[in-house]
């Protein structure tokens, strides 16, 4: 009944319009004042201690060196330098959407950063072009969600604090799966323009330019390879290297491509310390509506609920990616991260995944979310860049969504694509 009542107050606050973040801490609350004998500040000390963690310290410093890059003129410059090689093809602004997209994730680890900074380029340009508005706002939205897959990814960094699994390995088994969704992305992209005419009669630019842009772009295309070459070289732990990288991002966009002042510099530190502060609270109180679920032993509850279904791995994983496709599109990748991976790893660890495995199945499944209605925050960035109404994107949504669908299975039933990186 406890558990029947904890789920039923969240799912009817969020329901009505209250923020995500009371509505766990709401829910959280309630649940302790009626059916625990525990003291209610026992939900203070569970959101306190969810957050007293030195990985968690990364998530600040990667959102503000994703802003910084973003306003220091580092997402133009890739987008230039992908227009030069891909932008004559059928199609082509769309695949530098998509390839923009990835650079940029390895910069930012937030899908929002990278629905903003590329899309605040990509889809004037595109209708331009001749794109229809609803259909570019749409690819930018579903290109964004490359964000929280490609490390340095904000909810991988999550999924490993709460479930002690190496982030560092997190990062590396990231990387092929964001290939794959760019990848399909682009596949997509290309058969619609094909049968809608977009992009048809694009010239190439010259060589010279092309090279030129490129070069132009080299100090952002170096980013992720700073980074990641940092962590796994052992120079510098994946905390460390968030520092490292708002470091690097503040002097190329203040020294190197001059587009920051120093005022700009200070908005955008103040613009992400509001950030944090949002994403701190909902950490912290979903930390102990996690504790809560962990105390009444719902993991165990809930694999024998599944195992009493089917004993069939192929079927149990299904039912495990349904449901999380279901809670991605009502409650945020964060707190749906915190709550159900210590309630979820023991099931998937059961049927035989590893905890990175079943850490980026958790993440694609959430990251769809954040382009499914009701939900789907990518979808209101994109509209809020694109001036439109979100249901003018809807239908130009599934070729984008199948891609996506196709890319999960692959991570779900093949856990080569996951793992062969890590060797």
């Amino acid at each position: 009944m406890a558990i029947l009542f904890l789920f039923i107050v969240f799912f009817v606050t969020i329901s009505i319009g209250v923020p995500i973040g009371f509505a766990i801490g709401g829910a959280t609350l309630l649940t302790f004042m009626i059916y625990s004998e525990m003291p209610t500040i026992v939900v203070a000390q569970f959101s306190v201690t969810g957050l007293d963690s030195f990985p968690m310290m990364a998530i600040p410093f990667f959102i503000l060196a994703g802003a910084i890059m973003g306003a220091g003129g580092v997402a133009k410059r890739l987008i230039d330098a992908a227009i030069g090689f891909i932008g004559f093809i059928t199609g082509g602004l769309g695949a530098v959407v998509a390839v923009a997209s990835m650079f940029f994730a390895a910069i930012s680890g937030s899908a929002l950063a990278t629905v903003s900074a590329i899309g605040g380029f990509m889809i004037p340009e595109m209708t331009k072009k001749g794109y229809d508005v609803g259909y570019s706002a749409a690819l930018t939205a579903c290109a964004g969600t490359i964000g929280v897959i490609i490390p340095p990814s904000i909810p991988l960094v999550i999924y490993g604090v709460c479930t002690q699994t190496s982030i560092g390995d997190l990062f590396l088994a990231g990387i092929i799966p964001g290939i794959l969704i760019g990848v399909g992305i682009m596949i997509a992209n290309y058969f619609v323009c094909k049968k809608q005419g977009y992009g048809a009669n694009e010239k190439p630019q010259p060589l010279k330019l092309s090279l030129k842009r490129l070069w132009e772009a080299k100090w952002a295309v170096l980013t992720p390879v700073i980074i990641l070459g940092g962590i796994y070289a052992g120079i510098f732990t994946p905390t460390e290297a968030s520092v490292v990288a708002v470091v690097y991002s503040a002097v190329i966009s203040l020294f190197v491509y001059r587009e920051m002042s120093f005022r700009m510099l200070y908005k955008t530190i103040v613009s992400t310390a509001v950030v944090n502060g949002i994403t701190s609270f909902l950490l912290g109180l979903s930390s102990a509506f996690a504790a809560y679920l962990s105390l009444e032993n719902v993991p165990k509850m809930l694999l024998n609920a599944l195992l009493g279904v089917t004993d069939n791995k192929f079927l149990l994983l299904l039912l495990i990616n349904i449901a999380l496709l279901l809670i991605g599109c009502v409650v945020d990748n964060i707190p749906a991260t915190i709550i159900l991976s210590p309630i979820l790893l023991p099931v998937a660890v059961s049927l035989g995944l590893t905890p990175v495995q079943f850490g980026l199945i958790l993440t694609v499944n959430l990251t769809i979310g954040l382009v499914t209605p009701p939900y789907g925050c990518n979808l209101f960035v994109a509209a809020a860049v694109a001036n439109i109404k979100m249901e003018v994107m809807l239908r130009k949504l599934w070729p984008f969504l199948v891609a996506l669908f196709a890319v999960l299975m692959l991570i779900t039933y093949v856990p080569g694509v996951t793992t062969f990186i890590l060797g």
